[in-house]
């Protein structure tokens, strides 16, 4: 291909990812007039098509309704003023109005996605979907380029002040920082969960994770009719050897308290998701700057991935305008502290939620299995306890 052939552009913010955070990213800098383009090399209808977690933290709802992405949150989803912890045959509810004054929001990304694509195109967005050949370059110089072939064939190379990785986590953006420089802390569990999706009714009003002798489970809703559902699994469990009848068992046996029933119907998808907790340390090199799963994953038990990614792009677009409308460039060394302190404070989350409901493997699981009991037990009987749970799960408010 000839140079004459590559169409060279300019701008602000350049973000390889399209995705929540990148949409919401490109969004919020909109909203403070710099300009930004966004590639992906999956098109907009795979990532529609994509099912992912479903609850929002109250700050992320105020991010997206007050914003003016959408308010669809009120009218299609479900708020949850408290989940359920069910161990020893009974279940306790941990009412998280009655704790912090704060609820989540059954919400899935899938609609997240769906609400940011939809208000990037109402707003005139530069949003590539669907490329292909991408790669960046320059990145600790002052104009980092973004590369691309678009889905019409066109090559592109887009120059830009500053350069945003927000492309998961096989990031392309995270392999630009030096090993030397970025310090990659990794943990992988011993442990995953086996997803369904039944075309059934809600079995209950609010989440129930359930701790058992038999292995942890956990039932969510999607909506009236369609229905996530999960339980503890060896990585290596091959969902497709299993039948309808043994996963259903297996939930059965996970969840049983007098008097409950779990709503069953045709199972429509098996999955397994496999567990590892993730940080890259700093999220910042030159003028590259990390966001969501490009620079860390958690374990899905306490709900924070999308909320952690929303979070990012939040402090990232306010020092970008203090930077680039205010002038004040020292405000980006803000980013990456500012958004490593909640970032570490849900990894601890995670971890507590994920070793406190799971079997645990090993010559001590039976001792570790009563231990669990015990904890449970000092947190739903301990108003402080619920309260920490309760401050957690919800979402803390931002430091300043």
């Amino acid at each position: 291909m000839s140079t004459a052939e590559v169409t060279r552009s300019t701008t602000t913010v350049g973000i390889v990812g399209g995705g929540p955070a990148g949409l919401m990213l490109s969004h919020l800098l909109h909203r403070n007039g710099i300009d930004s383009v966004v590639i992906d090399n999956r098109t907009r209808e795979t990532i529609e098509h994509t099912n992912r977690a479903g609850i929002l933290e109250a700050g992320s709802v105020r991010l997206l309704t007050e914003t003016g992405v959408s308010d669809r949150i009120f009218t299609d989803g479900y708020r949850h003023e408290g989940i359920e912890l069910r161990f020893g045959g009974a279940g306790h509810r941990i009412d998280f109005e009655h704790l912090v004054g704060e609820s989540v929001w059954l919400y899935p990304q899938t609609d997240v996605f769906i609400d940011l694509a939809d208000a990037r195109a109402r707003d005139g967005g530069n949003v590539h979907f669907g490329v292909s050949d991408s790669s960046v370059a320059g990145v600790t110089s002052d104009a980092p380029t973004m590369s691309f072939v678009d889905a019409e064939g066109q090559h592109h190379e887009v120059t830009c002040d500053y350069l945003v990785g927000a492309d998961g986590s096989h990031s392309i953006c995270r392999a630009e920082i030096p090993r030397e420089v970025g310090v990659h802390h990794f943990r992988e569990y011993p442990f995953a969960w086996f997803g369904i999706m039944t075309e059934a009714a809600m079995s209950a009003p609010e989440l129930i994770y359930s701790h058992s002798d038999h292995g942890f489970a956990l039932i969510s809703q999607r909506t009236p009719t369609l229905q996530r559902m999960y339980f503890q699994c060896d990585p290596n469990t091959d969902p497709t050897a299993w039948s309808d009848d043994q996963v259903w068992h297996e939930l059965d046996r996970r969840t049983e308290v007098p008097g409950f029933v779990l709503a069953k119907g045709p199972i429509t998808e098996k999955v397994v998701l496999r567990f590892r907790s993730f940080v890259c340390q700093p999220m910042r090199y030159g003028h590259l700057f990390l966001a969501g799963d490009a620079a860390h994953t958690v374990p899905p038990t306490g709900a924070k991935g999308l909320n952690l990614a929303l979070m990012d792009v939040k402090v990232l677009a306010e020092v970008l305008d203090r930077a680039v409308n205010g002038g004040q460039t020292s405000a980006l060394e803000e980013y990456s502290p500012r958004v490593l302190e909640r970032v570490w404070k849900a990894q601890h989350f995670s971890y507590w939620m994920t070793s406190m409901l799971h079997t645990l493997p090993g010559e001590f699981a039976t001792f570790d299995t009563a231990r669990q009991v015990g904890e449970l037990n000092m947190v739903v009987q301990s108003t402080n306890g619920r309260r920490f749970l309760a401050e957690a799960y919800t979402g803390w408010p931002e430091k300043r």
